[in-house]
């Protein structure tokens, strides 16, 4: 265990934490979900949710950082993540990307911009970014309105993700960003 394993940020409704051994399961049943893995290449496996989860949350004991677990506080279930990763599949790859997915049955409830917003503030308060870029494929919708409604712009950079078949329509990637300047003039 890391100095870094027992970071939390608290928002209002939501706990953003390192991963604990509970947490597997609600993983495992988020990454097997086929409308939550809409916008990505495949579903994933119990061993390759397990082997994904073991990074994530390897990354946050590493730095201090990365794509946390979202519990709702009123409940302590874990509902998915939502988070600061390296932008390496990005054509940003020193950047750092702000990300979330979410149980589908959590949707609609603005968890994922409460919880990336306060994501932003710790990119730009604590570790002192000059700015942030997430990306999507150009047909999830829903994750573009969370960047906008987060103040992010669509920077009209669009790119092939490394990591999907360049013949696959998920490959092409739309790229938003947000500097600091743009997220204080928007937050309190």
């Amino acid at each position: 265990m890391s100095q870094h394993d027992d970071f939390v940020l608290t928002t209002p409704r939501l706990l953003l934490r390192q991963w604990q051994e509970a947490d597997a399961a609600p993983f495992a049943a988020l990454t097997a979900d086929a409308e939550v893995m809409r916008h990505f290449p495949a579903v994933l496996s119990r061993k390759q949710s397990d082997e994904l989860l073991a990074l994530l949350q390897e990354g946050i004991s590493k730095r201090g950082w990365g794509f946390w677990a979202v519990e709702k506080r009123n409940t302590k279930e874990c509902i998915g993540f939502t988070g600061l990763n390296p932008a390496v599949n990005t054509p940003y790859p020193d950047a750092v990307e702000v990300g979330w997915r979410l149980s589908r049955d959590h949707w609609g409830n603005g968890y994922a911009p409460e919880a990336a917003k306060h994501s932003l503030r710790f990119a730009f308060d604590k570790l002192e970014l000059p700015e942030v870029v997430a990306c999507t494929t150009l047909e999830n919708f829903a994750s573009q309105r969370v960047m906008q409604k987060i103040g992010m712009r669509n920077c009209h950079e669009n790119f092939k993700h490394p990591k999907v078949d360049p013949d696959s329509p998920l490959s092409e990637h739309l790229l938003y960003r947000i500097t600091r300047e743009e997220f204080e003039s928007i937050s309190p």
